[in-house]
């Protein structure tokens, strides 16, 4: 119970995301949903006083420019937008996106929506991830396979960043740091092949079993932390505990790391997964802004489910 705050913390993040990208049928190219982007982000910054977000998102949006028409969404690399800020924002985005055949749409905006807040490859490659795996699980892909199909997808990922990005060599070493710490854990659960899907778990993996191993994957201790280790942690728990709720909490909401983050992830990915049944509806009927959410779920879907449009 003391940790459902996380609760009203996702919600506080991730409505003006949702908005942006729930309206993103109305835009006539990607660049008019940045720039709407960028004005609902500065406008959070003021609306959601008394619950800010992750400061790398604070530092971010101060680099946003909504009053200039080119370079709205333009923010210079920053060596501290490493954090999960970006990776529990994006899950809308693979909501939208999640036909295979728009993958590159969930490429592209899954990386600029990150880079206006977390500008380092840490941070909005943990962007693409937390897309991508919505999109997966709209599609109703085996949960075993999206982490090595991930690492597919990082080479296309590489390549629009080389196009758009003018300085790529700064980026190269934070680059490598993302792709070795996925598959050293995607070695570590025995599924980094085809055709190996049945995820390797110790015997006794209680909470301080768990921790452990979390702080293992973090980059200084902090598990969660990063935009690289809080969807693992989010993925590691729902390959653990399939449908079951319980333990799902218990592996990705109640850890000594960044428990809000990667129990948002986690919970968004579960109710993509297996809906809310097995959820108790005590930790949703009250859940601040749910009228307003459940408008922007129903116009997310909506958008989704529509022919595919014109997008430049």
């Amino acid at each position: 119970v003391s940790k459902l705050w996380c609760v009203n913390y996702a919600v506080s993040k991730l409505w003006c995301v949702n908005y942006a990208v729930s309206k993103l049928w109305y835009y006539w190219c990607l660049e008019d949903l940045y720039r709407e982007l960028v004005r609902v982000y500065v406008e959070a910054m003021v609306s959601l006083q008394g619950r800010p977000p992750d400061p790398a998102t604070v530092e971010g949006c101060a680099h946003l420019k909504p009053n200039n028409f080119l370079l709205a969404w333009h923010t210079p690399f920053n060596e501290k937008g490493s954090g999960f800020g970006a990776a529990t924002k994006a899950m809308c985005v693979g909501m939208k996106y999640w036909q295979p055949e728009r993958l590159d749409n969930l490429v592209e905006v899954s990386i600029e929506m990150g880079r206006m807040t977390h500008n380092h490859p840490t941070g909005f490659l943990g962007s693409l991830t937390t897309a991508l795996f919505a999109s997966y699980a709209v599609q109703g892909k085996p949960l075993v396979t999206w982490g090595r199909d991930l690492m597919k997808v990082i080479p296309k990922a590489e390549e629009y960043c080389k196009k758009t990005i003018r300085h790529m060599a700064e980026y190269q070493e934070k680059w490598f740091y993302f792709e070795a710490k996925w598959q050293f854990y995607l070695e570590e659960r025995g599924v980094e092949e085809e055709g190996q899907n049945k995820p390797l778990f110790p015997d006794t993996y209680n909470a301080e079993e768990t921790d452990k191993v979390y702080k293992r994957w973090s980059s200084e201790g902090r598990a969660g932390r990063r935009g690289h280790d809080a969807p693992m942690i989010a993925y590691d728990a729902l390959l653990a505990s399939g449908s079951d709720w319980t333990q799902l909490c218990r592996r990705a909401m109640f850890h000594g790391g960044e428990s809000s983050a990667t129990g948002l992830i986690a919970g968004c990915l579960y109710g993509l997964l297996f809906g809310l049944s097995q959820v108790p509806e005590g930790l949703h009927q009250d859940v601040d802004r749910r009228t307003r959410l459940e408008e922007l779920g129903a116009e997310l879907y909506k958008a989704a489910s529509a022919e595919r449009s014109t997008e430049k």
